[in-house]
C-alpha cells in the first residue's frame, strides 16, 4: 500500500500520456533552458511511477478506505473543521464511488489518492478538504487494520469449525482403539478420540492467539497524521468509535509507522498452519495404512493409475505451513531495522499478511471438512493397536505397581519384547532377569489383561488420558472452551456490524 510520500498539501500527477516514457524538459549544464539541451525530468513519470503504485493491490482495502474516509469527514464536520454542506457533498461522492467500484477509479499512485481524485472530479476542489488533518500514513494504517480485523475473525471462525469437526470425531470414537506412535514407531495403544482431542487442544490455543492478536489489531491509528499529529482540533476517539475500534494507538508516531500488529497476526497464523500441517501429515499416514478413508471430495485420482486415491487436499494443507513460515521471515526482514517514522518499505509489508491469512484460513477450512467427512476403519485400527508389543509399558507399570522397581520391570519387559512380548516371553524373561517366576509378582490374569490393547487404554484413566472417562472429561472442557470462543467471535462480529450501521446512519444524515 502506498502511504505518504509527498509533502503535506502537495498533490502529484501520476497520469502518463506517453505510455510511461519520461517527459523531456529543456535544460543545460548551467540550468538555463535557453541553450536548448534536452534532458529528462526523472520525477515526471516513467517506470518509477509504476513501481511505486499499489493501486491494483489496494483493491483489498477499497471498501475499508471508503469507510475510513466517511468516519474522518463526519468527525471533521462535527468538529467544525469542514462545513456540513461540504461534508455532505463529499459523503455523497463517496457513495457514488462505492457503487462504481474499484475498477471505476481514476489512475493514481494508490487507492487513497485515486478516491480523493474521484471525489474532486465529482464535486470540485472542495473534495480535497476530506484530507484535512490526516496523512496517507495514518489513513493506510487505519485501512489495513480495518480490513485485517475482518480477515482475522474469518480465520478464527475457521479454527472453530475445525475444533467442532475434531470434537465430533472424538464423540463418535471415544472407545475406538488405535495404535499410537512416537518417532513413527508403535508406542502405546490409544483411541481415535484421544488423538482428535490432542489436535483440538492445539487448535484451541491457535484460536486464543488469534483472538489476542485481534485485540491489538483493533486499535485506531487515524489522527496520527504523517507521524507528528495535526494542528487541527480533531477527535480521534470519535473516529475510532465510528469505525468500531476498541480504542486508539495513542502516540501519533507509533500509530502511523508501527506494523507489529501485522507481524503478530502472521506469526499466529503461521503457528496455526504448523498445527494444520501436523494434522494433515497424520491423516495422510493413516490413510496410507488403511486406518481412515478420506471422502472423495478431499481426494483425487491419478491421471494414469486408475486405482489411486490421493490425499491431495491435505498435502496442500501441509504445504501451507511453509508459505506461512516464509511470510513471517519476509515480514520480519522487511520490518527489521526500519527507522521511525514512515518508510516506503512498509508498502511491501502488508502483502505478507494478506497472502498468509487467505492461505491459512482456506487450509483450516479444508482440514475441517476432511476430518469431518473421513471414515475410520475400526477393525483395522483395533487389529493394529497392539502392533509392536505396544502394551509393554502397561505390563511394566503392572509389575511396578506390585513392588518391582520400575527400572527393573522395564529391563525385564524389554527382554520379553525380543521374543515376541506375549505371556510366555514375559515368563521366560522373569526367570532370566529376576531369577524368579513371573507369578511371584503378579497374577497371570492381570498380565493377560495388561497385554490387551483395549484394557490397556481403559487402565489409563489419569487426567488427559485415553480412557473413556478421561476422554469424557476432556470433551466436556473442550465443548465449554469452544462455546466461549464462539461467543467471543459473535460479540466481535456484532461490534463491527453495529459500528458499520451507526456510521451508515450518521452518513445518511448528511447525504
Amino acid at each position: 500500500m502506498t502511504e505518504e510520500s509527498t509533502r503535506d498539501g502537495e498533490r502529484s500527477s501520476r497520469s502518463r500520456s506517453d505510455g510511461g516514457a519520461f517527459d523531456p524538459v529543456i535544460a543545460t549544464d548551467g540550468g538555463s533552458p535557453d541553450e536548448g539541451v534536452v534532458r529528462r525530468d526523472r520525477f515526471s513519470g516513467g517506470p518509477a511511477r509504476s513501481f511505486l503504485s499499489s493501486l491494483a493491490a489496494d483493491e483489498r482495502i477499497f471498501e475499508a478506505d471508503l469507510e475510513v474516509d466517511r468516519a474522518h469527514v463526519l468527525m471533521l464536520a462535527e468538529q467544525g473543521i469542514v462545513d456540513d454542506e461540504t461534508a455532505g457533498a463529499i459523503l455523497t461522492a463517496l457513495d457514488a464511488i462505492e457503487v462504481d467500484g474499484h475498477d471505476g477509479l481514476p489512475d493514481g499512485e494508490d487507492v487513497h489518492e485515486a478516491i480523493e481524485t474521484a471525489v474532486i472530479e465529482r464535486i470540485g476542489e472542495d473534495g480535497g478538504k476530506m484530507h484535512t488533518a490526516r496523512s496517507r500514513n495514518d489513513e493506510v494504517a487505519t485501512c489495513i487494520r480495518y480490513r485485517l480485523r475482518e480477515d482475522v475473525l474469518e480465520a478464527i471462525e475457521s479454527t472453530l469449525a475445525l475444533r467442532e469437526s475434531l470434537l465430533e470425531v472424538a464423540e463418535e470414537h471415544e472407545e475406538t482403539i488405535m495404535p499410537g506412535y512416537t518417532h513413527l514407531q508403535p508406542a502405546q495403544p490409544t483411541t481415535v478420540a484421544h488423538w482428535a482431542l490432542s489436535y483440538e487442544g492445539a487448535v484451541r490455543r491457535d484460536t486464543a492467539r488469534l483472538l489476542e492478536a485481534y485485540d491489538r489489531v483493533n486499535e485506531s491509528p487515524l489522527g496520527g497524521a504523517a507521524f507528528a499529529g495535526t494542528t487541527f482540533d480533531i477527535d480521534r476517539e470519535r473516529t475510532a468509535e465510528l469505525l468500531g475500534f476498541e480504542g486508539v494507538v495513542e502516540n501519533s508516531m507509533d500509530a502511523s509507522s508501527s506494523r507489529d500488529f501485522l507481524l503478530e497476526t502472521v506469526q499466529a497464523l503461521s503457528t496455526h498452519a504448523t498445527t494444520l500441517s501436523g494434522l494433515a501429515e497424520d491423516v495422510i499416514i493413516f490413510a496410507n495404512r488403511g486406518f481412515v478413508d478420506l471422502s472423495d471430495d478431499y481426494s483425487s485420482t491419478s491421471s494414469i493409475m486408475p486405482q489411486k486415491k490421493n490425499p491431495d487436499t491435505l498435502e496442500l494443507v501441509r504445504a501451507v505451513a511453509g508459505d506461512a513460515a516464509g511470510a513471517v521471515q519476509g515480514l520480519t526482514t522487511t520490518l527489521k531495522g526500519l527507522p521511525r517514522a514512515y518508510n516506503r518499505d512498509l508498502q511491501r509489508a502488508t502483502t505478507h499478511a494478506w497472502e498468509t491469512v487467505d492461505a491459512v484460513t482456506e487450509a483450516s477450512e479444508v482440514a475441517a471438512g476432511a476430518v469431518a467427512t473421513a471414515d475410520w476403519n475400526e477393525d483395522v485400527l483395533a487389529a493394529e493397536a497392539g502392533e509392536g508389543f505396544s502394551t509393554a509399558t502397561g505390563v511394566a507399570d503392572l509389575l511396578a505397581a506390585n513392588g518391582l522397581p520400575f527400572r527393573t520391570a522395564h529391563e525385564m519387559v524389554a527382554v520379553a519384547a525380543e521374543t515376541g512380548g506375549d505371556y510366555d516371553a514375559l515368563a521366560a524373561a522373569a526367570e532370566e532377569v529376576l531369577e524368579e517366576p513371573l507369578e511371584s509378582y503378579v497374577e497371570p490374569a492381570a498380565v493377560e489383561e495388561a497385554l490387551d490393547p483395549a484394557e490397556s487404554v481403559a487402565s489409563r484413566n489419569s487426567q488427559g488420558g485415553p480412557a473413556p472417562d478421561a476422554v469424557g472429561d476432556q470433551l466436556e472442557s473442550a465443548r465449554e472452551a469452544l462455546a466461549e470462543d464462539e461467543t467471543a467471535l459473535t460479540e466481535a462480529d456484532d461490534v463491527l456490524e453495529n459500528a458499520h450501521q451507526q456510521l451508515r446512519s450518521e452518513v445518511n444524515d448528511y447525504v
